[in-house]
């Protein structure tokens, strides 16, 4: 069975072909007519005939190597592009449904920046009762105020483990306010597109608007 198998097919792909006509406009403007795919025009466009002249399919070039590579890498680009679009378009359903109006987004960024605020706020509650340590560690260092050196060196030791711990607390402060800056520039990136989104929604009617600007439309 698979032994007759290939010439059948073999067969009908010839039958398949016979009768067709190719036509074509070779490099130096000649129109060629052939009964099998012509050659001469393997660089360009040819067309498959019908024996009552109509248009069977249409035959692109033969691509070298080199051209098969860039189409493809063409192609390729071309995809990333339409995904891009897609995930855009994700992107601005997720956000118009998360914040659907000026309020909500205003009450987004509230409470992002609230969070770092708590961190603050420990910090310097830490602060605070570093420094009432540190007061007391220099009333005991009174004692040797003409020579610091006589101190305890356990003494000398909480003073300087003190110190390093204020620093940690202020770098933390530190750090959530520029957290606080990325916060605020990010709820600004923000609002500048949701605000073409919600006039888009405003234009379009909350009927005809696309699931990316309806309110509570949802996304893909």
């Amino acid at each position: 069975m698979l032994a007759l198998g290939v010439p059948h097919a073999q067969a009908q792909q010839q039958t398949g072909s016979v009768g067709g006509i190719y036509t074509c406009v070779d490099a130096q403007g000649r129109r060629i007519t052939s009964d099998r795919p012509i050659m001469a025009c393997n660089d360009r466009e040819q067309r498959e005939l019908s024996r009552s002249g109509t248009v069977v399919r249409v035959i692109g070039p033969t691509l070298t190597p080199k051209e098969r590579e860039a189409e493809e890498a063409r192609q390729r680009q071309a995809e990333l592009d339409r995904q891009r679009g897609r995930d855009a378009i994700r992107r601005d359903e997720a956000l118009v449904n998360r914040y659907p109006n000026q309020a909500a987004h205003d009450d987004g960024r509230k409470k992002a920046l609230a969070q770092t605020q708590v961190v603050v706020n420990a910090a310097q509650a830490r602060i605070d009762d570093l420094k009432a340590e540190r007061k007391g560690l220099d009333e005991e260092m009174e004692f040797y105020k003409k020579d610091p050196s006589k101190a305890p060196a356990k003494v000398r030791q909480a003073i300087e483990t003190n110190a390093e711990a204020i620093a940690v607390q202020e770098r933390a402060i530190g750090a959530q306010q520029a957290e606080r800056d990325r916060i605020n520039a990010a709820f600004d990136e923000q609002l500048v597109r949701l605000r073409q989104l919600w006039q888009m929604q405003s234009s379009a009617g909350p009927a005809n608007a696309p699931a990316a600007t309806r309110p509570g439309g949802q996304g893909r």
